[in-house]
């Protein structure tokens, strides 16, 4: 794995700028000059991940950098645009409005016209509205701009399908501590003296980095200017940062790690676990718009038909973050925390939507029995469309039994309900027509 802000001798006695001027930031001085020096990220830029493959091919397209701050997106831009000879045109979505970007815009169509071509970083993409994102699509299929945008949201949320579609998203990771202490011992290579802290501060320096590169490089800049005797221990880092290390444990403020402990708390029924990790994701800067989204979906997936009323819970207290805002909204989203950990669970209808697309996907081809085909026409009704169908308000019982499967599909089980909570009156019926069927078939 090669490392994000590796430097040479030339490099480091580039550091201090001619003319007595201010220094530079550490990570301004240790960016990377190529990919093979960037840390990490192996699975986008290794030899058979995505972007290898694109270079190595010579066809690079659109992208789409998704993850969390500090883990290189646009370090790897700007040198994307160094590995394929592009214009590299940086800008940011949340200062950017319409004018800028048809200067832009222009500025990349005189630019090709003289053979030349453009990759267009945009950082924040997601803040772009949907009129301003259309706004890309036409300069992206005509090979005037080579897209690449970045966002920390998920892209299925907040980009247009349109711009989605002709991009491919690429999913960049938190940095590991194996990742971060390479890139401490680089800082120090270019500071020329050791960080002042034993073996255990150290580790929670990068603990308190959170994954984040840049965060640790703004941290090892603050510690380097303190003037100290020896080596802290880290109750005195912990005092000097005014952080405590134990709230950046790798295990524990982990986006993915955490949202996946909420998720299995609220699926395990343990309301009092769940509040903790929604409660530690709030104090971990997590958007309560995205714990809206999975807590709806956890209703969806994880509750459903044992509770109906769980997702209306859900998307009431979505609804009332949105008017309240924080923190008083966070209350609403707490409760639906609770009312999901205390529902009756089943996933019943979670396997049937993928059995049902299982077999949609195996027989997608198969026509529906004509019997249920409306015949508008007489060439319609010639071929027997509607021929046979039975009214089911008509029939005994309201049901007519009829079979609305392909005429070539054996009637397959799909859903099966639980004996939890309302899915427990859902089998019933189930069962109740089921005998009917057999019935009126017989």
């Amino acid at each position: 794995m090669a490392d994000l802000f590796d430097t040479t001798p030339a490099d480091i006695s580039a550091t201090a700028p001619a003319g007595g001027g201010a220094p530079r930031p550490l990570a301004d001085r240790l960016r990377p000059k190529s990919l093979s020096e960037v840390i990490g990220q192996e699975q986008v830029l290794g030899e058979e991940a995505p972007l290898g493959v694109m270079l190595s091919s010579g066809s690079l397209s659109s992208l789409i950098f998704w993850g969390p701050p500090g883990v290189g997106k646009t370090t790897i831009a700007r040198l994307l645009a160094d590995e394929t000879d592009l214009h590299f045109v940086q800008i940011s979505a949340i200062f950017t409005g319409v004018p800028e970007l048809r200067k832009v815009f222009e500025a990349a169509k005189m630019r090709r016209s003289n053979g030349a071509g453009t990759l267009l970083f945009v950082d924040e993409i997601h803040r772009f509205n949907k009129a301003q994102q259309d706004g890309f699509l036409p300069y992206m299929e005509d090979g005037t701009i080579l897209l690449v945008g970045a966002t920390t949201e998920n892209p299925s949320f907040e980009l247009n399908a349109a711009v989605l579609s002709r991009s491919q998203v690429l999913v960049l990771e938190r940095l590991s501590l194996g990742d971060l202490e390479r890139l401490a011992q680089r800082s120090e290579k270019e500071l020329e003296k050791p960080l002042p802290l034993d073996g255990a501060a150290r580790e929670a320096l990068l603990e308190m980095a959170d994954g984040d590169g840049r965060a640790l490089l703004n941290l090892i800049e603050q510690v380097m200017a303190w003037k100290v005797d020896g080596k802290l221990d880290t109750d005195a880092l912990s005092t000097r940062l005014m952080r405590r290390a134990a709230k950046y444990d790798k295990s524990g403020d982990e986006h993915y790690n955490l949202i996946s402990a909420l998720h299995k708390s609220v699926r395990g029924s343990d309301p009092e676990a769940a509040l903790y990790w929604y409660a530690r994701m709030l104090e971990g800067g997590e958007d309560p718009r995205f714990l809206a989204r999975r807590l709806t979906r956890m209703a969806c997936e994880d509750i459903a038909l044992a509770d109906p009323q769980a997702q209306s819970v859900c998307l009431s207290a979505w609804e009332t973050y949105e008017r309240l805002g924080s923190p008083e909204g966070e209350l609403a989203l707490a409760q639906a925390v609770i009312y999901l950990a205390l529902a009756p669970k089943t996933n019943a209808g979670y396997a049937a939507y993928k059995a049902a697309r299982a077999l949609a996907k195996k027989t997608g081809s198969e026509p529906p029995p004509k019997h249920i085909l409306n015949a508008p026409t007489s060439l319609m009704a010639d071929q027997g469309y509607g021929d046979g169908y039975q009214y089911d308000h008509e029939a005994e019982d309201g049901f007519s039994g009829q079979n609305y499967f392909p005429e070539g599909i054996k009637r397959p089980v799909i859903y099966t309900p639980v004996e939890r909570g309302y899915e427990r009156e859902l089998k019933r019926r189930m069962e109740y027509f089921a005998k009917l069927r057999t019935k009126r078939s017989g």
